[in-house]
């Protein structure tokens, strides 16, 4: 067993337990929001499918409005309409125009539109007063061509990527199952939230905060409920868990005498790592039990979080094959001091606002205890080891994408 790691070595070591694949599933295109494509999406048209207006206005040919003006308009004989959906199918002529409308195909025989704001209608006729332009049509294909890869297999199926799909054709897509993952609460006193709460009790805020995690990781949370600091019992529950992903744990894998979970999983699993030199964190394990891979969380609701966050959410962006980074690092000035720890990497919780300038500022009390600065914060202020950072500096912020 390997201790007192990095981040960087500990995220490895997670990273290369993501060995597996999620099973595939197709959906209707109505029912994939939020689910991670299985494979590339080629266009099966063109779009557009004909040379079309981006304008309401009147298709021409461009030599028949050269010099167009208020002073000097020209003069043109409307000959039809096209609007989408019912283009107009004649052939236009010198001298002629025909109204077209946004979407519709450009009339044969025209080359140029120009603007409704720049025309007048007298009965048959319509006055120009600004020459007819190419630039406001769009070409064949100028947004997708048929055959050409658009979506790729591991693209996240965001609102308009589900457009995408569907402007390519595609009625359904093959995506990924999300992984299951189990989520298991330990210690005598975590009760649940509505029971009533005994001395020294706590609710178990861990369980619900880690569920909006993984499902907002892309997996498929797996309430397992909460066991006493009994060794039996933890295994019990441990090798009962079913078909899972990955377990997460939250609680008992520290230094203290009911910390039951790490004790567990050296006699009867395999501990990859235990220990990270981070804040706040540190006591994470990574252990398999009987080829599962078991993620072993901090018991603080903070610790919990930014472990998970660290670590966990980069394991499932793994094993769907996310093309997405699962965090990206930001730049931004401090406007309020931030401390750091000797010999670790620390994560303080901040809140990230652009005020002329990326900006960021302290949620206040930075206890691994306090849940309040999760909820309250959008961003995770990183620190390097043995260093500070005073306001006015500029330091690197984590925003933590599942809040709004």
């Amino acid at each position: 067993m390997r201790a007192n790691l990095s981040v960087e070595e500990a995220l490895e070591l997670v990273l290369a337990e993501a060995r597996g694949e999620p099973g595939v599933e197709e959906l209707p295109l109505g029912e994939a929001l939020g689910r991670v494509l299985a494979e590339d999406l080629a266009s099966l048209a063109d779009h557009p499918d004909q040379d079309d207006t981006a304008i309401d206005g009147y298709a021409c040919r461009e030599a028949d409005a050269l010099g167009a003006s208020r002073e000097s308009p020209a003069r043109l004989r409307v000959i039809g309409e096209s609007p989408a959906g019912r283009p107009f199918r004649g052939r236009v002529g010198p001298g002629e125009a025909v109204a077209v409308y946004t979407g519709a195909p450009i009339p044969e025989g025209t080359d140029a539109v120009v603007r409704v704001e720049d025309t007048r209608r007298e009965g048959d006729e319509v006055l120009l007063f600004a020459p007819a332009s190419p630039k406001d049509i769009r070409p064949k294909g100028d947004d997708l061509r048929r055959g050409e890869v658009y979506l790729r297999r591991g693209d996240l199926l965001t609102p308009g990527r589900l457009g995408l799909a569907a402007a390519m054709g595609h009625p359904q897509v093959r995506v990924f199952r999300p992984p299951r993952v189990g989520i298991l609460s330990t210690g005598d006193e975590v009760v649940e939230p509505g029971e009533p709460l005994p001395y020294g009790g706590v609710y178990n805020s861990n369980a619900y905060s880690l569920l909006g995690l993984v499902r907002e990781a892309g997996g498929e949370p797996v309430l397992l409920g909460k066991v006493e600091d009994e060794p039996q019992r933890v295994l019990a529950r441990l090798e009962g868990a079913g078909r899972l992903d990955l377990l997460l744990t939250s609680g008992g894998v520290s230094m203290g005498e009911y910390d039951v979970v790490r004790k567990v999983l050296e006699e009867r699993g395999e501990v990859l790592f235990w220990k990270v030199k981070q804040q706040p964190g540190g006591p994470l394990l990574l252990a398999r039990l009987d080829g599962l891979p078991v993620l072993g969380l901090p018991g603080n609701p903070v610790s919990s979080m930014v472990t998970f966050f660290l670590y966990g959410r980069p394991f499932l962006y793994r094993l769907l094959r996310r093309t997405e980074p699962p965090y990206r690092a930001l730049r931004a000035k401090a406007l309020t001091p931030f401390r750091g720890a000797a010999g670790k990497k620390v994560f303080r919780r901040g809140i990230l606002s652009f005020e002329g300038e990326l900006v960021v500022r302290t949620t206040g009390n930075q206890s691994s205890g306090v849940l309040r600065s999760m909820a309250l914060g959008n961003a995770l202020v990183v620190i390097p080891p043995d260093q500070e950072v005073r306001e006015g500096e500029a330091v690197e912020a984590i925003p933590l994408t599942f809040v709004l």
